[in-house]
């Protein structure tokens, strides 16, 4: 496999009570946590970086990852560093998740961002490490709260290691992401992503306010997505010109440029969870539906549709009662009234003032490779 498309992790730790180098044993995984045999072992785990996109001619996103490859190759070194513990369970857990693919999109973005300010340092390395650990942690605690079996077509962390422990490593992973903040030397920095992870949490537990309430508005789904997940795209852009100390018209315009990024690939991912597409991108269709999420499709069908319709919504979402054909069903009425259309729209307007952001920076390849990837996101399945 070519070095531009995988990153290697290599981990030395102690066995504990495995059955393999993925699952826990469950008969000697609780209370006997410290009890590990006199031997070491390397664990190697490979992350595909084209996973969702090895079936696709080379795309925007192959094209800046391949710009900033020495520098994520540096990036996974740092994540390798961090996942390290003399708690066997961390560095497993953590790598079953780190390893299982992934866009790579947010650290990805810092390197970017960074190098078009022109940033000859090293100190963005560290950051964008810190923001994949942030965004790790968040899956974790996410697929506990949704209860979820799957992330990114394997078994969830929380399904073969159970919530108590996905939750614990994920705020080991934060930690170590407030730890590489550190180690930048600049409050401003810290400022900015601390208080993404505090946004991020809120965006979480509005969600769960929102989830089973058809009524749930246009508005309060987008504080929803600038919260949980627009913030750490706008924060992993912005932290790109502040270590490189560019002046704040540029930190403002990669912020605006990462927050409406951030707000188009939510609203993709929204439609993608009821689009055949996902089949071919490695997701799992219905997914929102049957977690009773309110996303932007629904909520336009909810508003749009009839009474007989909107009484569908309240038994499938607010009741939770879906039965056989429910889901076509679902999927149906959006299409009826062009709910999945309107949101990829939306997601193309967002797109457009990402792109306009980036006005202030000269031409260059850099600019042109971020405006792709801008692109990327509508073009690649819709």
């Amino acid at each position: 496999m070519p070095q531009g498309s995988c990153l290697v992790l290599t981990a030395r730790v102690r066995i504990l009570c495995w059955r393999d180098a993925r699952r826990p044993s469950r008969k000697g995984a609780r209370g006997r946590l410290f009890r590990s045999f006199q031997e070491d072992m390397f664990v190697a785990v490979i992350i595909n970086l084209d996973q969702e996109r090895d079936r696709l001619p080379e795309t925007a996103l192959d094209r800046l990852t391949e710009m900033v490859n020495d520098d994520l190759v540096r990036v996974n070194e740092i994540i390798l560093q961090h996942m390290e513990s003399p708690v066997a369970l961390i560095p497993q857990l953590a790598g079953h998740i780190i390893g299982g693919g992934g866009k790579r999109l947010r650290p990805l973005l810092t390197l970017a961002s960074a190098r078009l300010c022109g940033y000859e340092g090293r100190h963005h390395l560290g950051l964008a490490a810190s923001v994949e650990f942030i965004h790790t942690a968040t899956l974790l605690h996410d697929d506990v709260v949704d209860d979820s079996g799957l992330r990114r077509g394997q078994a969830a962390a929380n399904t073969l290691w159970g919530n108590k422990a996905s939750v614990l490593v994920g705020d080991f992973l934060f930690s170590r992401a407030f730890q590489l903040m550190v180690s930048a030397g600049s409050m401003k920095l810290l400022d900015i992503l601390s208080s993404a992870s505090a946004v991020i949490a809120e965006g979480e537990v509005l969600q769960l306010l929102t989830t089973g309430n058809p009524e749930t508005s246009e508005a309060a789904y987008l504080d929803v997505v600038r919260a949980k997940t627009a913030r750490l795209f706008a924060a992993a852009c912005r932290i790109g010109a502040v270590v490189a100390e560019r002046p704040a018209v540029e930190e403002d315009a990669l912020e605006s440029f990462g927050l409406n990024l951030g707000i188009a690939f939510q609203l993709m991912d929204d439609v993608l969870d009821y689009s055949a597409a996902s089949d071919t991108l490695g997701k799992t269709i219905g997914d929102d539906f049957r977690e009773g999420k309110m996303t932007l499709p629904v909520i336009l069908a909810y508003y749009r549709g009839s009474r007989a319709e909107r009484q569908f919504w309240r038994r499938t979402l607010e009741e939770m009662e879906q039965g056989p054909g429910d889901l076509e069903k679902a999927v149906a009425c959006m299409k009826r009234h062009g709910t999945l259309d309107d949101t990829v729209e939306r997601a193309r307007h967002y797109t457009t003032l990402a792109r306009d952001a980036l006005a202030v920076f000269p031409q260059g390849t850099m600019r042109e490779a971020l405006l792709g990837v801008a692109d990327f996101w509508v073009e690649r399945a819709y």
